[in-house]
């Protein structure tokens, strides 16, 4: 990820700081404990053009200045809605119903941005979406996490958890990332992961997770370990990652690093989302 991804700080900030005292400490394993629990399900089930539970999910408007993403995010089931068969559907389209104006003027397209700020945290544990991405220049799909105490801290300090991005012009890779104070936009630490053969993600679901412990996380696709990331990795500067988190899905259009559509791209595009799941962790920290 080449830049910070915060949408509407004041806001977000104002959440988060309501939701700090209110985090879910249980996500952490008790000492010596061995058992895993689920703390965060949604499955996606309902009547095809439903909204999210609101009960897990909040939605964010607006535009994003910060990575000059094009997109401007709905509120609603406007551009995130549910199909009716299990999932959640967060669709890009190039379109602007509502006259909305972006940093860079009147707005070309709109999208979706889903978090779970003030409603779930979690510290450690399993993390995971099975989704399928869309396809096309300037597709930014992402499914991330950022401190709970964003809102006293800022960021990067607050840190943030990237479990999947995927930039268009990469239809066979993603890449996860940790970014943190010193480590932060395009001096983040992470890795890519690329399908054999040629394949796309875009062309199947696949799963996308992140197993988070004291001390340490560590990225799958579909099973697959990729990466695993310590504070042995941080050349010295802080490792912010062992409190609360918590979720976001979204799909955004255009950007510092995907670069932004063009000809080649098609639209509607996109994100299908087939569950999100959080475990409690019988991981322990590295020796």
């Amino acid at each position: 990820m080449t830049s910070p991804r915060r949408l509407l700080a004041a806001a977000l900030s104002a959440l988060a700081l309501v939701s700090a005292s209110s985090a879910l400490a249980s996500g952490a394993p008790a000492p010596g404990s061995r058992t895993t629990a689920a703390t965060f399900t949604d499955d996606f089930d309902g009547p095809a053009g439903a909204a999210v539970d609101g009960a897990k999910w909040q939605i964010e408007t607006g535009d994003n200045v910060n990575n000059h993403e094009r997109q401007y995010y709905t509120a609603g089931n406007n551009n995130a809605a549910l199909d009716g068969q299990g999932h959640l559907v967060i669709t890009a389209r190039r379109e602007n119903p509502n006259n909305y104006q972006c940093w860079y003027g009147t707005c070309e397209y709109t999208s979706a941005r889903l978090n779970t700020s003030g409603k779930f945290t979690q510290t450690f544990g399993h993390v995971e979406a099975r989704m399928k991405v869309p396809r096309g220049q300037g597709m930014w799909p992402a499914f991330w996490m950022l401190g709970d105490d964003i809102g006293q801290v800022g960021w990067p300090n607050s840190g943030e958890i990237d479990v999947m991005e995927n930039v268009g012009f990469e239809p066979s890779t993603v890449h996860g990332t940790l970014h943190g104070p010193g480590y932060s936009g395009s001096g983040g630490i992470g890795a890519a992961y690329t399908l054999p053969g040629g394949q796309a993600f875009a062309d199947d679901f696949h799963t996308f997770a992140v197993d988070w412990a004291p001390g340490s996380v560590t990225w799958s696709v579909d099973g697959n370990v990729y990466q695993r990331r310590t504070p042995a990795d941080l050349g010295g500067n802080n490792w912010v990652f062992d409190k609360p988190f918590f979720l976001i899905l979204n799909l955004a259009v255009g950007g510092y690093w995907p670069g932004d559509p063009d000809g080649s791209t098609s639209f509607p595009q996109q994100l299908v989302v087939d569950h999100v799941r959080v475990t409690t962790s019988d991981l322990r920290p590295p020796a």
